[in-house]
């Protein structure tokens, strides 16, 4: 059998962390990415560093970098890792460069992703795939992972095995529909954390931090329900019984959920990242998402709304906010809302989301 050929379409932190881990086994990886991103690794190389064991350094020399979509041209996978907002962008530069038979993977945060590509690249196969854990830049030319996950994506026999020969865990789904939603009620803590300022071990730890979190997957949870979505379970709690969870009280929080604050020092969300970097975030596919379906359905979802209105004020002028602070800020935006207007108790089911 041939080894296929890869490209990778947006090599920022998690497009370097899954086509650096495929050059470090011998594929041949094509980075599409930012001018002064190539630039660094021109100069550095790429290092990929994890918790769980000795980082890896590839050389300048054994990277392929290119700042144009035609160095996608002759993959026989393509893993997209653009931003959400630059997915139709993006699909429309390889819609007349793709070769025949290509497949094309979208590794991205939202719902929407795959649908916008199959719907620019008809004849290609499109793989909705997810990645579960946290990558995020350390230093120029290194990504670092901050906690252990599975890969997910829908079943694809080559390339689940080459990400397997990278030494990265890979689950193939037929449920990929069931598992993004799911995975965008773990996203709606990008924005909690981006507004936290702190590495995500430390803002998960604080339950004021959580509260909002539960906040805001109540709504999704309840926006779901109105479109007869039944998220996936990812997890060893299901996904309504998280934000229960969530508001525990620090010390059983820590008892009861040990495995979601195994990260390292380093993890944050990459919407912090955005941030920080004066980069658009992708607050919109996410508590934009939930506030959208929403109000497809006839409900709110302020909580959601007014977190995004925040990050979209901190993308102009940079401010953190502590737990109690922005906990506040999430139930005044509930409090004000009609259908929302009652005290928000985490620890008992809320009827109206």
């Amino acid at each position: 059998m041939t080894t296929p050929r890869f490209a990778v379409l947006g090599a920022g932190s998690i497009g370097c962390h899954l086509g650096g881990r495929l050059v470090a086994a011998g594929y041949d990886v094509a980075f599409v990415g930012r001018p002064a991103a190539m630039d660094v690794l021109r100069q550095r190389g790429l290092t990929l560093s994890t918790s769980a064991g000795p980082a890896v350094h590839l050389a300048p020399e054994k990277l392929t970098l290119a700042t144009g979509p035609e160095a996608a041209a002759g993959a026989d996978y393509v893993l997209v890792t653009v931003k959400t907002a630059a997915t139709a962008a993006a699909a429309a530069d390889l819609a007349t460069r793709l070769a025949p038979g290509a497949v094309v993977a979208s590794f991205q945060n939202g719902l929407r992703n795959p649908a916008t590509l199959r719907a620019a690249l008809p004849g290609h196969t499109v793989l909705a795939a997810m990645v579960p854990y946290n990558v995020v830049q350390t230093a120029p030319g290194t990504v670092h992972q901050g906690m252990p996950g599975t890969l997910m994506t829908e079943p694809d026999d080559t390339l689940v095995t080459a990400l397997r020969a990278a030494g990265l865990a890979v689950e193939a789904r037929t449920d990929m529909a069931e598992v993004q939603h799911a995975k965008l009620l773990m996203n709606l803590n990008n924005a909690v954390n981006a507004l936290s300022g702190l590495p995500l071990r430390d803002q998960l730890g604080r339950r004021a931090y959580r509260r909002c979190l539960a906040l805001c997957q109540r709504e999704a949870l309840a926006a779901y329900r109105a479109a007869g979505v039944v998220p996936a379970r990812l997890g060893p709690a299901s996904p309504a019984v998280t934000p229960y969870v969530l508001a525990l009280p620090d010390a059983l929080f820590r008892r009861v959920a040990a495995a979601s604050l195994r990260i390292d020092a380093h993890a944050r969300s990459s919407m912090w990242e955005d941030l920080q970097r004066g980069r658009r975030t992708e607050v919109d596919s996410l508590q934009g998402e939930i506030v959208a379906l929403a109000a497809a359905h006839g409900r709110g979802a302020p909580a959601n709304a007014r977190l995004a209105a925040l990050v979209h004020d901190a993308e102009a002028a940079p401010r953190t906010w502590t737990g109690p602070e922005l906990y506040a800020e999430l139930r005044a935006a509930r409090r004000t809302t009609p259908g929302h207007q009652r005290r928000d108790h985490p620890e008992q089911p809320d009827s109206t989301g």
